[in-house]
C-alpha cells in the first residue's frame, strides 16, 4: 500500500492545521508509516473564501457525497463541528467502510456509543482523542497506556475559556462579565459563550473520559453540571483567605462499582497541581489503583495542538489498515450502568452565608448541621455591608449531598438566614 486517500469535512482553524501538519511534517510521516497520505476532498460552505493554507482549488467540494460516497476515499477527518448533520453524515461513511476521526466532543458525547458500534460493524475505525483536552493525549492514555488499570477517579481542566477566566478573575481581581468580554475579544471565548460558562463543553468531554475509564456507558444527562457565571470577587477572596483557588474542575469518580460524573466549580488547595494551572491550559489528574496519581497538561485547544492529536489519530487508523485489524479498538461496555444516589456522593464543601448579627443566630445555624451530622474544618465569620447582618463562611468535612441539600433546605427556614450566597465543592485533598 503506497498511499491512504484523505477527505477532510471542514477547513477552519483546526482544518487549516491539519493540511499544515500533513504538508510540513510530510517526510516524518511517511517514514513512519511507510506509505503516503494524500488528500483528495474537503468538504467547506463556501469555495471561494480566502484561507490561510495553500491548497489545490479542485479538492473543494460543497458536497457531502463528494467525500462519504467516494471510492477512492479511505478515511475522513471531520473538524467541522455540528451535531445531527454531522452525525448522518459520518453514519453514512462508515456503511461505506470509511474510517473516521474526529474532534467533535459534541458528537460523541451524544452519538459516540452508536458510532463505535456502527464502525465495529462495518470493520472501520474511529478514532477522536482529540476531542478532549486538544493537544493532550488524554484518551489513548486511557485506552492504550492506562489499559491494565482500574481507574479510580479522573478530576480536572478541560474547558480553556472558563480556566482563562477565573485566572484573570483570581490574579487580577476583575469582575466575571469584565474578563468575558476580554475572553471574548481575544478569541478564548465565543460570541454566545455558554456552553463555556455553563459547563456544558467540559460536561460532555467528561462524559467521554468517564465512558472509557470505567467501561460503562455513561450519557451527558447522567452529569451533574454547574458553570462559573455566579462566582464573584467575594467567593475568590474568601476561598483563598482560607487556603483555597476556584477552578471549574471535571469530575467523574467510582466507588463499589457506582460512579458519578461532575462539572462544578470546585476548590482546591492553593498548591495543588491544578490549582497552578493558569490561562487557556488544560490538565487531567488520573488516579489509577495501580499507577496511583498521574496528571496530563498541556494546550487545550488551538489550531496546531489539535490538529497534532487528529494527525496522530490519522496515523492509528492508517496502521490498522496496514495490519488488517481495522475495526477492533472498539469495546462495548463492560459493566451496566450504575450511578451514585446522593447520600453516596461524598466531599467537603465550602457554604457562605449572610446571617442577621443577633443573640442565638450561631447556635441556631449549628443546631442545623449537628441535626445532619456536619462538622467543619474551617470556619470564618465577617462583618457584611450591613450592620445588622455577619457573613459566615465554612468549610465542612467529608459530607454527602443528601446532607448537605438537607442542610441548606433547613437553613433556609431559619429567620436568622438572611441568604444562602453561595456552596461549592471542596476536593483535592486526600
Amino acid at each position: 500500500m503506497r498511499e491512504i486517500s484523505l477527505g477532510l469535512c471542514g477547513l477552519g482553524t483546526v482544518g487549516t492545521g491539519v493540511v499544515n501538519i500533513l504538508k510540513n511534517h510530510k517526510e516524518e510521516i511517511k517514514y513512519k508509516l511507510g506509505c503516503e497520505i494524500a488528500v483528495k476532498k474537503i468538504l467547506v460552505s463556501d469555495i471561494h473564501k480566502q484561507r490561510d493554507v495553500e491548497i489545490d482549488p479542485n479538492w473543494l467540494t460543497t458536497d457531502p457525497d463528494d467525500l462519504v460516497n467516494n471510492e477512492e476515499i479511505d478515511v475522513i477527518i471531520e473538524v467541522m463541528g455540528g451535531i445531527e448533520n454531522t452525525n448522518v453524515l459520518l453514519e453514512q461513511a462508515l456503511k461505506n467502510k470509511k474510517h473516521i476521526v474526529t474532534a467533535n466532543k459534541d458528537l460523541m458525547a451524544v452519538h459516540g456509543q452508536k458510532l463505535l458500534k456502527l464502525a465495529k460493524e462495518n470493520n472501520c475505525d474511529i478514532y477522536y482523542d482529540a476531542s478532549v483536552a486538544g493537544g493532550i493525549p488524554i484518551l489513548r492514555t486511557l485506552s492504550d497506556g492506562l489499559a491494565s488499570d482500574r481507574i479510580q477517579k479522573i478530576m480536572g481542566i478541560v474547558n480553556g475559556t472558563t480556566n482563562y477566566i477565573l485566572t484573570k478573575m483570581t490574579d487580577e481581581k476583575l469582575d466575571f462579565e469584565v474578563v468575558l468580554k476580554e475572553a471574548q475579544e481575544l478569541g478564548f471565548a465565543e460570541a454566545d459563550p455558554t456552553s463555556d460558562v455553563e459547563g456544558l463543553d467540559a460536561a460532555r468531554k467528561m462524559t467521554i473520559l468517564a465512558n472509557l475509564a470505567f467501561k460503562m456507558e455513561i450519557s451527558l444527562d447522567d452529569v451533574e453540571v454547574s458553570g462559573i457565571s455566579n462566582i464573584t470577587q467575594e467567593d475568590i477572596s474568601f476561598a483563598s483567605s482560607l487556603g483555597y483557588t476556584i477552578k471549574l474542575i471535571g469530575i467523574a469518580s467510582i466507588n463499589n462499582g457506582k460512579v458519578e460524573v461532575t462539572v462544578e466549580p470546585t476548590l482546591l488547595p492553593q498548591d495543588h497541581p491544578l490549582a497552578l494551572v493558569k490561562n487557556e491550559y488544560n490538565a487531567v489528574y488520573v488516579y489509577g489503583e495501580a499507577v496511583g496519581e498521574t496528571m496530563f497538561y498541556g494546550p487545550g485547544a488551538g489550531s496546531l495542538p489539535t490538529a497534532t492529536a487528529i494527525v496522530s489519530d490519522l496515523m492509528e487508523v492508517i496502521k490498522n489498515i496496514r495490519l488488517g485489524i481495522s475495526g477492533n479498538a472498539y469495546v462495548s461496555p463492560q459493566y451496566k450502568t450504575q450511578l451514585k444516589e446522593n447520600r453516596e456522593k461524598y466531599t467537603s464543601r465550602f457554604i457562605r452565608m449572610e446571617v442577621y448579627d443577633e443573640a442565638g443566630t450561631f447556635q441556631k445555624i449549628t443546631n442545623v448541621f449537628s441535626e445532619e451530622s456536619v462538622s467543619f474544618a474551617k470556619i470564618l465569620q465577617l462583618p457584611a455591608s450591613s450592620k445588622e447582618t455577619a457573613e459566615i463562611v465554612m468549610v465542612t468535612h467529608k459530607i454527602s449531598k443528601q446532607q448537605l441539600l438537607n442542610s441548606l433546605d433547613k437553613l433556609k427556614g431559619l429567620s436568622v438566614v438572611k441568604d444562602i450566597i453561595s456552596y461549592y465543592r471542596v476536593d483535592g485533598e486526600e
